[in-house]
């Protein structure tokens, strides 16, 4: 067993962070010691849940939701910051887990946001665990913005999907990253991205939940009609974050990587939770197999 001292960033992706709870088992698996997390949107959400120590209790919650269960947890928003709320599922994740003061964990914990005001990144390192959480995740104009000590604060991955440089000065033997939004292709063949009608009409489920209340602005080209609003959005935003990890990978590059495919989910199949924290330990175990061979 290793018993090396880990810094842990764990990326934004959407459902695709769910693979974080696949790679940390790995980890802990192999004797690594997580002493530092830092994680932006699904990643912040992950690692705050980890540094409770109630990551199996949220895995098993996770893993038997269905399609309706997630449904349910969608809050409508009447103002113009964002569709959503995202009330609902803080609430039920406080319910489950408990809050946390991020000072009072036993590992050291940053949930990165962005400000929307005075556009730079944010590190929320004290306070409330949900509260810093809830901003993390606040992916425009889906969830709204958070208000935190004057700032109005959104999803952490649009200013840092990957964030290595809250770690910088940890005192760790090894780094090591998650991307969960890598550009990279995923053979899937065999994955459920191929079982007939399960992800869009899942999508289409929560497309027709935000059109009958109104929410979602009418598309009338040919060419955006073939994407719908939500995954307009969504590969807007993957494009964005893609450009700006490769810049922040090339600044602050980790000891070791782990990419998550893009391609292997989109941000809402939370109801694939098994599948996707699955790929999370078996990519994590093959980028470690292929680390050992190249060094032998």
């Amino acid at each position: 067993m290793t018993g090396q001292r880990v810094s842990l960033v764990l990326g934004s992706g959407g459902a695709r962070g769910l693979a974080h709870i696949g790679v940390i088992r790995y980890l802990e698996e192999q004797g690594y010691r997580i002493e530092s997390i830092s994680g932006s949107s699904m990643g912040a959400l992950i690692g705050g849940i980890y540094a409770t120590g109630k990551l199996e209790v949220y895995a098993e919650w996770v893993s038997a939701l269905e399609k309706i269960d997630i449904l349910r947890l969608l809050d409508i928003s009447f103002s113009n910051g964002g569709f959503l709320r995202g009330d609902k599922v803080i609430r039920a994740l406080r319910d489950l887990i408990g809050d946390h003061q991020i000072e009072d964990l036993p590992i050291a914990y940053t949930a990165v946001a962005a400000d929307l005001k005075r556009q730079r990144e944010v590190w929320l390192k004290s306070g409330s665990l949900f509260d810093a959480i809830r901003a993390s995740i606040a992916i425009p104009t889906l969830f709204t913005p958070v208000r935190h000590d004057k700032r109005l604060l959104v999803d952490g991955g649009l200013v840092n999907p990957v964030p290595i440089a809250p770690t910088i000065r940890d005192n760790t033997d090894i780094t090591i990253a998650v991307d969960a939004s890598s550009a990279e292709e995923k053979d899937i063949e065999h994955s459920h991205r191929n079982r007939p009608d399960k992800g869009s009409s899942y999508r289409q489920q929560i497309m027709d939940f935000l059109d009958d209340m109104n929410l979602l602005p009418k598309i009338e080209s040919k060419e955006e009609k073939a994407m719908d609003t939500m995954q307009i959005l969504t590969n807007s935003i993957e494009v964005m974050q893609s450009m700006i990890t490769r810049f922040q990978l090339a600044a602050n590059s980790p000891d070791i990587l782990i990419r998550i495919p893009q391609n292997i989910a989109t941000f809402y199949e939370f109801h694939h939770a098994e599948e996707l924290i699955a790929f999370g330990y078996e990519r994590t175990e093959a980028t470690f197999a292929n680390r050992q061979s190249d060094q032998s």
